[in-house]
């Protein structure tokens, strides 16, 4: 009976110790004393078989160098640049890169060089990234960090004679800390990141005073309702829960016979309980992570990584390798409270046994729709989607204990719902992948491009249509002498979709998947030109560019994982009138808030009372959109002029074209004013 729930264990360790560990490459990192005031860090790279680790010198467009990052760094200055030392440099041609490029095997020793200003308050925070390769695969730039105090430097070192009796300026350092002064205004200490602070400057009562359109939140909850609502349906007709509605619904019957009206009021506080336990679930998920932390999942590589790994796991479950089962002991305790407890109290331990008994069939939709409610970001989706799936679980219980007679039109069980599961099993596996595209997009690895992605959904979908056909079969599948109707519309349905996806693999926009499959830049094969390509994905420098050429700017806040960003691509921005007005009326920025690529320095802001490090080009786009615009959630689009003054509304999730014409329209006209 546990069984189930080991496997699970085993998998989430699996995925976290998969994610969290070095792979083929193990890092020591140490501080040495070089004499006259200086030390090194020293990196020393253990390689494994087979692999090797890139240079850190690596021509543009080639593979990932070794780099370092300096998140803090006090006490000290950097000298020279980060490198290799008593290492062998093998330089080879490489033809998928058409250039040549330098890699260590086996062993590899980097160093960066430091002087020492004061010894007492030394500090050295950051990580080093880099990448393996062998002749099949490539592990991504995972950082590896590191952190020496005071305390960590060897007894001998001493303050060197030649430093600066005021250190050295920002520019002298690798990564440095920039500062932003305050919530108003952007510090005229320039940084490398942050070149025209009047361009950040906060315009947020300017937006409100021309107003907004669309409203992502009410639409995101909405879904997560909806998606719940089709999960308890779905549940409804597993092997675990539909024999249980005429058992459960005649108990009731049979107990009160006298009193058919109590009947009734039992059934219903049944189904009212099977709401509160569910709600509650969705409570407690919201109490552990927290409403910043469900803000952070949808675009974090790590959770994305391990929901990827958790619905491959349910689909596995459905699709029969093992069955998904809590502990017997359990469901006998709460079992034996429904029985030796008495009036409501005895109703909800009867509901709480229901919720445990099903959970073999009930517990990887329950996990797929908290999954999808988390990483919406909103504090009460997870809530809302468990309220919508036990709404819909107890409907039946309410709806056959008033209406009886409705039980003997109910279909018999029958091997029919194995094939619910298995369908199920299917689903899981292709939304399996939108989970792991975001964290491909997010931290750039390019695994899973849109043909890569396609092509996994026409094998699966083909694969679904033939198993609703009988021509595909699972051990635990009982024999099908005969397809029925609904069976072959599915199948005709699952084939269909599969063929419908077959002409994206040349770049067609697919806009029914647009909200799931990767966007197109990429795709590497691209016969379809309807698509808008933003000119720049630098803020400053699209401004810039926009003063240059007298033109009117729309800043386009997205997302990789933001699904609703996807959908208005593909179905407004494609619009021959939107496109061309994208293309020639405006300069297009697209900032991507989740982007989790390193900056070149850590920036520091005080934001709301905290000082926060921006680390990543996303960490920057998305304070830029919550610092100038006050405002946090994607799509966000919003008009400016050449001065980073807002010309029009904002506009946010909203397909209809007509609005959004509309919309750059006003910002054109008013540009021109």
């Amino acid at each position: 009976m546990k069984k189930g729930i080991l496997v699970l264990l085993f998998i989430l360790s699996f995925f976290s110790g998969k994610l969290l560990a070095d792979g083929p490459v193990s890092w020591k990192m140490s501080i040495a004393d070089k004499g006259n005031g200086e030390i090194e860090l020293v990196a020393n790279a253990t390689i494994a078989a087979g692999w090797h680790l890139y240079d850190t010198q690596i021509p543009d467009g080639g593979p990932f160098p070794t780099s370092i990052s300096i998140d803090e760094i006090k006490g000290a200055v950097a000298v020279g640049s980060f490198h290799a030392v008593n290492s062998k440099l093998h330089k080879d041609f490489d033809k998928v890169f058409e250039m040549e490029i330098g890699y260590y095997e086996k062993t590899a020793t980097f160093v960066q060089k430091f002087k020492i200003t004061d010894k007492s308050k030394f500090v050295l925070k950051g990580d080093v990234r880099a990448q393996a390769c062998n002749d099949r695969e490539c592990t991504p730039p995972i950082p590896v960090d590191f952190s020496f105090t005071s305390g960590n430097l060897p007894a001998s070192v001493t303050v060197s004679t030649t430093a600066v009796a005021d250190q050295t300026s920002d520019s002298q350092t690798i990564a440095d800390t920039a500062t932003v002064a305050n919530n108003d205004s952007i510090s005229q200490a320039q940084t490398t990141e942050i070149q025209d602070a009047n361009l950040w400057t906060p315009v947020i009562e300017e937006v409100k005073a021309f107003g907004a359109a669309g409203d992502t939140s009410n639409r995101s909850l909405l879904y997560i309702f909806g998606a719940g609502f089709i999960g308890g349906l779905i549940a409804l007709m597993t092997p675990c829960v539909w024999p249980m509605i005429p058992m459960t619904v005649s108990f009731f019957l049979k107990r009160n016979k006298k009193n058919r009206g109590k009947a009734i009021k039992d059934a219903i506080i049944y189904g009212l309980s099977i709401i509160v336990i569910y709600v509650l679930l969705g409570l407690l998920v919201t109490a552990i992570f927290g409403a910043s932390a469900l803000n952070e999942l949808s675009t974090s590589a790590l959770f994305n990584l391990i929901f990827f790994g958790l619905l491959v796991f349910f689909a596995i479950s459905f699709l029969g390798a093992f069955e998904l089962v809590l502990p017997a002991s359990w469901t006998n305790k709460i079992d034996s409270k429904a029985d030796s407890t008495t009036g409501i109290i005895s109703i909800f331990f009867m509901a709480f046994t229901l919720a445990l008994v099903s959970f073999s069939c009930t517990g990887p939709i329950i996990g797929t729709l908290l999954v999808d409610a988390a990483s919406s970001g909103d504090i009460i989706a997870p809530a809302v989607g468990m309220f919508a799936f036990a709404f819909a679980l107890s409907i039946p219980f309410a709806l056959f204990a008033i209406f009886p007679s409705l039980l003997e039109s109910m279909p018999k069980s029958g091997g029919w719902l194995n094939s619910v599961k298995v369908v199920l099993g299917f689903l899981e596996l292709a939304l399996a992948l939108k989970f792991l595209s975001v964290a491909d997009l997010a931290y750039k690895w390019g695994i899973l491009d849109r043909e890569v992605f396609l092509v996994l959904w026409i094998v699966i979908f083909t694969l679904l249509g033939l198993y609703l056909l009988g021509k595909l079969k699972f051990a635990h599948d009982s024999d099908l002498k005969y397809i029925s109707v609904p069976r072959l519309f599915m199948a005709i349905i699952s084939l269909a979709f599969a063929v419908y996806l077959v002409p994206g693999l040349w770049g067609a926009p697919l806009k029914s998947v647009s909200a799931f499959a990767p966007p197109h830049f990429t795709q590497d094969f691209n016969l379809y030109e309807g698509s808008v390509h933003a000119k720049f994905d630098d803020y400053e420098a699209g401004m810039e560019y926009a003063k240059k050429n007298n033109k009117p700017v729309m800043i386009d806040f997205s997302g990789f994982g933001c699904v609703n960003c996807r959908k208005m691509e593909a179905s407004v921005w494609t619009d021959p009138r939107v496109k061309h007005s994208l293309e020639n009326d405006y300069v297009l920025i697209t900032l991507m808030v989740d982007d989790k690529e390193k900056l070149p320095e850590v920036i520091e802001v005080e934001e709301n009372g905290k000082t926060t490090k921006l680390k990543t080009i996303g960490d920057k786009w998305s304070y830029l959109q919550r610092h100038k615009f006050g405002t946090n959630s994607q799509p966000y689009y919003v008009l400016l002029d050449n001065a980073g003054n807002p010309i029009g509304p904002s506009y946010a999730y909203d397909e209809n074209v007509d609005k959004y014409l509309n919309f750059l329209k006003t910002g054109v006209d008013n540009y021109k004013k």
